[in-house]
Parts: C-alpha cells; sequence; structure tokens
C-alpha cells in the first residue's frame, strides 16, 4: 500500500481551474496553488469563500478544480 494516498499526488504538471467564471489552464501545479493560496489570503467575502474551494482541490491533487456547485 501507498504511504501517501494517489488522490493527493497529481498525475500530471498540469490542471484546470474555474473560478469565478474564469476558466484557466495551468502548466505548473505549484504555481496554480500559490496563486489561489495568495488570491485567499488577500481576497474577502465570496470571492475568498470561492479562492478557498479552488485551494483545497488542488490541494487533493484533483486535474480539474472548480468553484461551482456540481
Amino acid at each position: 500500500m501507498l504511504k501517501t494516498p494517489e488522490l493527493a499526488m497529481p498525475r500530471t504538471n498540469k490542471v484546470t481551474t474555474v473560478c469565478i467564471g474564469k476558466r484557466e489552464v495551468w502548466t505548473n501545479y505549484e504555481e496554480a496553488k500559490a496563486y489561489f493560496l495568495e488570491m485567499m489570503m488577500t481576497a474577502e467575502g465570496e470571492e475568498r469563500d470561492r479562492a478557498e474551494c479552488v485551494y483545497i482541490q488542488l490541494l487533493n491533487g484533483l486535474g480539474e478544480c472548480s468553484d461551482e456547485d456540481e
């Protein structure tokens, strides 16, 4: 058994994010995480909540992260 869950390990460095209606494709997973962490720390209200939602999904290693309810 793996020490780190497979879900927490991104398969590629490419990730797609959708936040506040803006769809963006990142080629570097770490850059995406840094961007949404900074956005989360500097924004307020609903914008902060949306950035936090995407950031948590990035931490979980998802390949497509969105602030929208599905």
